[in-house]
């Protein structure tokens, strides 16, 4: 049974739309447009909600300040951010997190594409389909047969690629990075061996795994034991260069998550760098701390340098 302080803190991160719903959809700043992943004839499986798309505020507070979240998607988009100043070629798709439930649309997103898109990158926001809940039992828990956020995942990917030349990309160097249930949908997309879904036109006949990794403080990977991945969790030799970033302290994802995922791909031969910090908690983003792991995003760039991406 979850004690009260878990509860509580599920509540503070999930932010249940009944108790801080705003009557409009997320949307991006002005002058940036939402693309459909799909297209509008095209049927796909909706989530567990028969509730229209919302946002709202999250209780918890980052850095003192709130968080706005997405809810009841059933159409999933993308927003792509240019890159500031001299274009690189590269890009990098976020996966916000919200435990599967909601969509961390600024904390995760828009705040993580500023960054991205400073350092010459292009940056695409990914708002997923949600809510979609893992079934709980006393040992772990279990995802859905069909993951809809990973058939987004790897929806925009192949369209990203089929869009490069358009976006002034170069199609053999797009990654993704992504937070708590993000970070799952980080390992989910680099080891998917096919496509979750049944190919709808061109762009999916891209490749939808993507060049490089990158997961904060992800969750749903670790089973509980020792340091063994969830069984649901398959590893591909195939998978592309990662970097995890994690607290010891995290009281939502324990760290033995991104332990147990690097140990999975270093025993593939798959090429994997890991930093873990005595302190910063969870869930936050590129928001101001006293803490060493805020710095994390010149730790990424240093490594985007190394594997040859920037």
């Amino acid at each position: 049974m979850k004690t009260i302080a878990m509860i509580l803190l599920a509540m503070a991160w999930a932010a249940a739309p009944a108790n801080a719903a705003q009557p409009k959809p997320w949307g991006p700043a002005p002058g940036l447009t939402q693309i459909p992943l799909w297209p509008e004839g095209v049927a796909i499986q909706r989530p567990e909600t028969t509730e229209a798309e919302t946002s709202g505020h999250g209780s918890a507070m980052a850095a003192g300040r709130p968080w706005t979240w997405a809810g009841n998607v059933a159409r999933p988009t993308m927003t792509i951010y240019p890159p500031k100043g001299k274009n690189t070629g590269a890009a990098m798709m976020v996966f916000p997190g919200g435990g599967y439930e909601v969509v961390a649309m600024d904390l995760e997103g828009s705040e993580i594409c500023d960054w991205i898109t400073a350092t010459g990158m292009t940056c695409i926001l990914l708002k997923y389909r949600v809510p979609q809940y893992w079934h709980k039992d006393p040992k772990h828990e279990q995802p859905p047969a069909v993951q809809l956020p990973l058939q987004d995942a790897q929806r925009a990917m192949g369209t990203v690629r089929q869009r490069a030349a358009v976006l002034h990309i170069d199609p053999h160097r797009i990654g993704v990075v992504g937070f708590s249930a993000g970070g799952h949908l980080v390992a989910a997309i680099s080891n998917a061996e096919e496509r979750s879904y049944a190919p709808v036109d061109a762009a999916d006949r891209e490749s939808s795994r993507p060049d490089f990794a990158i997961a904060l403080y992800p969750g749903h990977l670790w089973s509980g034991q020792g340091v063994e991945l969830s069984p649901w969790n398959r590893i591909s030799k195939d998978a592309p260069p990662t970097l995890l970033i994690q607290s010891i302290t995290d009281p939502v994802d324990d760290v033995h998550n991104a332990i147990a995922y690097a140990l999975a791909l270093r025993e593939v031969k798959v090429p994997v760098e890991m930093h873990l910090y005595a302190a910063g908690g969870h869930a936050f983003g590129l928001r101001p701390s006293p803490y060493p792991i805020s710095k994390w995003p010149a730790l990424v760039e240093s490594w985007l340098h190394t594997i040859k991406i920037l």
